[in-house]
């Protein structure tokens, strides 16, 4: 509940949140206007979202240029561009070790295509998910070493495996780790350190996913090759398409330079010039302009999928090559084992769905954990059931040799990443770590009661404060005429939209079911009428697991108060907008 007062008097809806108005500074948004010209309901949503007038212009217009911090700005990082640079003019072997999720796929991938614009070919080593689990361990280094690797950087991993990379070190093999991951203050033993995350970094860059960073590293490879008169350095630009899809995939604050990359990068995805994006797409059925709907659920899974079937660095080699028969045969069988993973995941959840509801009531954090859950499924079903219970939650998959591999969600205002850190170092996890959103962990199966019992009292009062909070936030409440495309292009201008700058929320008042019909997979598809005659047609795709569907189906058709997100609809040439509906009142 939240101390706002309750907008169109909802202050217990269907799903249990109260509604209240996202912008409460009617004299700021009024301020933006003067200062920016916006409309009265752009500025209302940019002042909903903690933009000030000063800063107004800028994240209307995101560009490298306006919001692009100074790479120098990272500790580390010319140290590091230094250090690879010498190994490209040695020839040295250079192999990048990356994570097997988009965000790690994707920063290998633009280091694979500088390295190769630049005349030199980076190796790729990805761990297997199930078989050498999450970072790098003592064995893969020595691996790489064996194959004549004489320089690794490791991407989105590494900033806590102090026991691997001093492995590394006792090998002489020189590791330069590029994370953004939350890690101690103790800092581990490798050649160089990026991470905005590390406690003496001042960039002030910490929401950057490690393909963010990683982009400012090719920033400052691209500065520091350019110093010393080196040919061939590529236009870095070209690499932001895989710069957004990790942002976006990796679900960090689409704010501050953030922004600008994935509003430019997503001008570069839809422009198809990376081969392997491009074969997804069309294997998916995703025509015209690419944005961040497609990034995160259409093209993320996709690529996640190589890990699912023991191919863990397909992803990431296909995102890396120019080669046609590579990226299309890639790009058809991730396709296949993402339907595949999508009915494993359905079982999981159930399953998962069973066992969190034998927890007791008051329990801060949902931990559910089975013997046999696929490790490469259950962040998925982590984050869907993070959303249906409004707490965080950690879905843990035991194996054979009984150790857990464990994915965890959480809720805003709930550091997860951090207790995860915590509880490694209290020596109740192998290993573990993650960001305040989401965290990873590997755990003896003998250890997780006490794991469980870790986590909730140290996250029983931040759980308690955050869902006290919980409410649904609305940017504006209006007509079902008003729902148009036109104010579809208006608000546009405020995008791209993700964690940090949510799509917009709009409110109707006072409707009339004008019909309801069930769908498969629980939803329901429903039309609206409002006072004034204005139709309006929207789609419930919660609707059985919410308890939406009993008030939308009822035979006695009660008014109510709708509010969801407006989508553009093109189906056969033809261009409307849909409701998807996030939550009902009665009116009554």
């Amino acid at each position: 509940m939240t101390n706002t007062p309750a907008l169109l008097g909802v202050t217990q809806s269907v799903c249990g949140q109260a509604w209240v108005a996202r912008c409460t500074d009617p004299e700021r948004s009024k301020a933006i206007t003067a200062k920016t010209g916006a409309s009265h309901i752009v500025s209302d949503l940019l002042c909903g979202r903690g933009v000030t007038p000063d800063d107004a212009d800028v994240f209307l217009n995101p560009t490298l240029r306006n919001s692009m911090p100074d790479p120098s700005s990272f500790a580390d990082m010319d140290k590091a561009a230094g250090l690879i640079l010498d190994a490209v003019d040695r020839g040295d072997k250079i192999t990048v070790f990356a994570d097997y999720d988009v965000d790690g796929g994707t920063s290998a991938a633009q280091l694979l295509r500088f390295g190769r614009a630049m005349g030199h070919s980076f190796g790729l080593y990805v761990p297997d998910r199930v078989a050498e689990g999450y970072g790098p361990s003592a064995d893969a280094f020595k691996s790489i070493q064996a194959d004549g690797t004489k320089l690794v950087i490791t991407v989105d991993c590494g900033a806590s495996a102090t026991a691997a990379l001093q492995a590394a070190a006792d090998i002489d093999l020189p590791v330069i780790v590029i994370d953004h991951h939350l890690m101690g203050a103790q800092l581990p033993p490798c050649a160089a350190l990026v991470n905005p995350n590390r406690a003496d970094d001042t960039s002030g860059q910490g929401h950057l996913a490690a393909a963010g960073v990683t982009f400012m590293l090719l920033a400052a490879l691209s500065r520091e090759a350019k110093r010393r008169g080196l040919k061939s350095v590529p236009d870095i630009k070209k690499f932001l398409d895989l710069t957004a899809m990790g942002t976006i995939c990796d679900v960090v604050s689409l704010t501050g330079v953030n922004r600008a990359f994935v509003r430019q990068g997503l001008k570069v995805l839809s422009a198809r010039q990376n081969p392997g994006l491009t074969a997804l797409a069309d294997v998916a059925g995703a025509d015209g302009d690419l944005g961040t709907y497609h990034a995160g659920f259409i093209l993320g899974p996709r690529i996640n999928a190589g890990g699912r079937i023991g191919k863990a660095d397909m992803g990431a080699a296909m995102l890396a090559s120019d080669d046609p028969e590579l990226v299309t045969r890639s790009a058809e069988q991730l396709d296949e084992v993402n339907r595949e993973r999508k009915a494993l995941q359905a079982d999981i959840l159930r399953e998962a769905e069973a066992r969190a509801a034998r927890l007791p009531e008051d329990h801060a954090v949902t931990i559910v954990s089975m013997d046999g859950w696929h490790p490469g499924i259950i962040g998925i079903v982590a984050g869907r059931l993070k959303d249906r219970l409004g707490r965080p939650c950690i879905v843990i998959g035991v194996n054979d040799e009984g150790v857990g591999k464990g994915s965890g969600r959480s809720i805003k205002g709930v550091n997860l990443g951090g207790a995860i850190t915590m509880a490694k170092a209290a020596g109740l996890l192998t290993s573990g770590g993650g960001h305040e959103m989401a965290g990873g962990l590997s755990v003896e199966a003998s250890k997780i009661p006490a794991f469980e019992t870790f986590i909730n009292a140290h996250l029983e009062a931040d759980v308690k404060t955050a869902r006290a909070a919980q409410s649904l936030k609305i940017d504006a409440v209006i007509t079902a005429g008003a729902a148009n495309i036109a104010l579809l292009d208006e608000v546009a201008v405020v995008a791209p939209f993700g964690s940090g700058n949510p799509q917009p929320m709009f409110a109707f008042e006072n409707l009339r079911i004008a019909y309801a019909e069930r769908l498969r997979g629980g939803f329901v598809r429903v039309s609206f009428e409002d006072a004034a005659g204005g139709r309006l047609k929207a789609i419930c795709f919660k609707a059985q697991e919410t308890g939406m569907d009993d008030v939308l189906l009822s035979p006695a058709a009660p008014r109510v108060h709708v509010a969801g997100t407006l989508k553009k609809n093109e189906w056969k040439g033809r261009v409307s907008v849909d409701l998807h509906i996030m939550d009902i009142a009665l009116a009554e």
